[in-house]
């Protein structure tokens, strides 16, 4: 049996020709840039300075009351969050800092009475920690341990011969909650767990995460390559079938690009998701009425195309730019930059320079959004502006700053360092708290009221975004590392020359099994789920 240590290095020795890179070559950034890479840092630090006075081993700072908050089970998320930011800004201080206290935290066992979530905690704690082993230069072997540990009782969430993992478990008894999913839940764990079996030598943690995925690829769905948004960990079954790039479903399609990047092996996973992304481009790309802004649309339960967006959505220009790059389809390069400049029309358009959390439009084929129609304000706010606000609350997301990260990367056009510029402005103008700075409740209104709460993702994603949009660009290169979804960054092996089978569609087969399953009489599959007899193999592998 191939260890994973021998598949690793098989994978990087097959690597060795060179893509068409992703970010544009001899890329130099204007001498205004390193003013705003410092005003981005000093965010940063005033943001962590605050969050070590009041909330210091908790996991949120909430800055208007000056106290914390421990929502994801009080490991600390906002140090896990912050480590990979803190050594790419170079403090190095406050990293070892944060790597001194990790080691002291027992994360066998939630800290509260709140059960545990398998993505949040994969993307926060998992990611955070194995980025920040890496950018440190493997030094801090404690991270790895402590990404194990919470890792070895996430495990349980695979029950029996599900492929699915359940989405929260009880710590306590090694019991998952019983309840439906996503696919976003399940199907973003490839990229930590491959890292972590890479790093523990322990391969079912990479057989975990890609058995759900290859289950999701193959399963039947209600459009060509896109699963519907539900899903059910007991029965392998869609719940319903609402299809959308937004959240529950969102960073399942971002992962089916970036994991091919961070492996170089299987093209299932590239073909998955070209296959989705020509028939988002059948199905659901549209323009709006006004300014003809480019949006990816949802598609409900009831088969009808539901015009509405979302900050969340808004990863997809980065994606779709990232993937075009890498699939050599210069098309979705540019489909991906118009949707990244539909998304910054959000935030241009407010009185506060920042995007909301929900919105939506109005296309040739109609309005409808399976909710109220736009009041007056809102109506001559669309005729305005291309698009209205449905929900007007900024919670510190980062999506739409990630693309326009990306698109500055690969086009060198300097409008998304002027975009960046004003995020800057507009937060330091209208996020500030009691302390350190917050979310708002209405982004169209210059006196808007604060939101109690800065989450984890305030350091992970937003800070580091415009951040590395200002730095260096052979620093964290697009070309060399493959970033989380929580914006911490791994390193990538050489590119190869193209990933997936070529242009095209690529249809999956709808048997709901995993890609290079075993055939009937074969040798039987790998046993990698502990639940709900723990298998004694597996247990010692596991140490438990």
């Amino acid at each position: 049996m191939m260890t994973f240590g021998r598949w690793f290095l098989l994978a990087l020795a097959t690597a060795t020709v060179n893509g068409e890179a992703v970010q544009k070559e001899n890329l130099e950034l204007p001498a205004s840039a390193a003013a705003q890479r410092e005003a981005a840092r000093g965010l940063f630090i005033d943001s962590y300075e605050a969050y070590m006075k009041y909330a210091w081993g908790h996991d949120d700072l909430l800055p208007v009351s000056e106290s914390y908050t421990d929502g994801r089970n009080g490991w600390g998320a906002s140090i896990a969050d912050a480590m990979s930011t803190m050594w790419i800004m170079g403090l190095y201080d406050w990293f070892n800092q944060a790597v001194n206290h990790t080691a002291t935290v027992d994360f066998s066992q939630s800290q509260t009475d709140a059960t545990v979530s398998l993505f949040e905690t994969t993307i926060r704690y998992v990611g955070g920690f194995l980025s920040a082993y890496e950018l440190s230069g493997n030094q801090y072997k404690v991270l790895v341990d402590k990404a194990e540990q919470v890792a070895q009782q996430m495990a349980y969430a695979w029950v029996g011969d599900n492929a699915i993992p359940f989405g929260y478990m009880n710590f306590t008894g090694h019991q998952p909650v019983v309840d439906t999913s996503n696919i976003a839940e399940a199907g973003t764990l490839t990229l930590e767990w491959n890292r972590l079996s890479l790093y523990t030598g322990n391969d079912t943690y990479r057989q975990l995460a890609e058995k759900a995925v290859q289950y999701m690829i193959n399963m039947p769905s209600p459009l060509p390559g896109m699963p519907a948004q539900g899903i059910d960990p007991a029965t392998g079954n869609a719940v319903g079938g609402y299809v959308t790039w937004g959240g529950g479903s969102d960073s399942y399609f971002e992962y089916l690009i970036k994991y091919p990047r961070l492996t170089n092996t299987d093209d299932n996973y590239a073909d998955a998701w070209q296959t989705a992304v020509d028939t988002s481009m059948k199905e659901l790309l549209r323009t709006s009425t006004v300014d003809n802004w480019l949006y990816l649309a949802d598609y409900d339960d009831d088969k009808k195309i539901r015009h509405v967006g979302s900050h969340l959505a808004c990863f997809y220009g980065g994606n779709w730019i990232l993937g075009g790059k890498l699939t050599n389809n210069d098309t979705l390069v540019n489909i991906g930059l118009q949707l990244t400049d539909a998304c910054w029309n959000t935030y241009a358009s407010t009185a506060t320079g920042i995007g909301p959390e929900v919105f939506a439009y109005a296309s040739s084929d109609g309005n409808y959004t399976g909710g109220p129609a736009p009041d007056d304000e809102q109506t001559q706010f669309y005729n305005d502006h291309g698009f209205y606000i449905t929900t007007a609350d900024y919670i510190l997301r980062p999506e739409v700053l990630e693309s326009n990260f990306y698109a500055w990367r690969v086009t060198g056009d300097t409008k998304y360092l002027d975009n960046a510029a004003h995020a800057i402005e507009s937060f330091q103008k209208y996020l500030p708290a009691t302390v350190a700075y917050t979310g708002i409740n209405d982004v169209n209104d210059i006196e808007s009221s604060l939101i109690d709460d800065m989450e984890s993702f305030w350091f992970a994603e937003v800070l580091k975004y415009l951040y590395l949009t200002f730095d260096d660009p052979n620093h964290i290169s697009l070309d060399d590392y493959v970033f989380n979804t929580e914006c911490h960054p791994f390193k990538a092996p050489t590119a190869k020359a193209l990933y997936g089978s070529g242009p095209g569609p690529h249809p999956v087969s709808g048997s709901a099994q995993p890609f290079n399953a075993p055939a009937a009489g074969t040798a039987p599959a790998p046993v990698i789920s502990p639940n709900p007899a723990l298998p004694t193999p597996l247990a010692q592998a596991l140490n438990l």
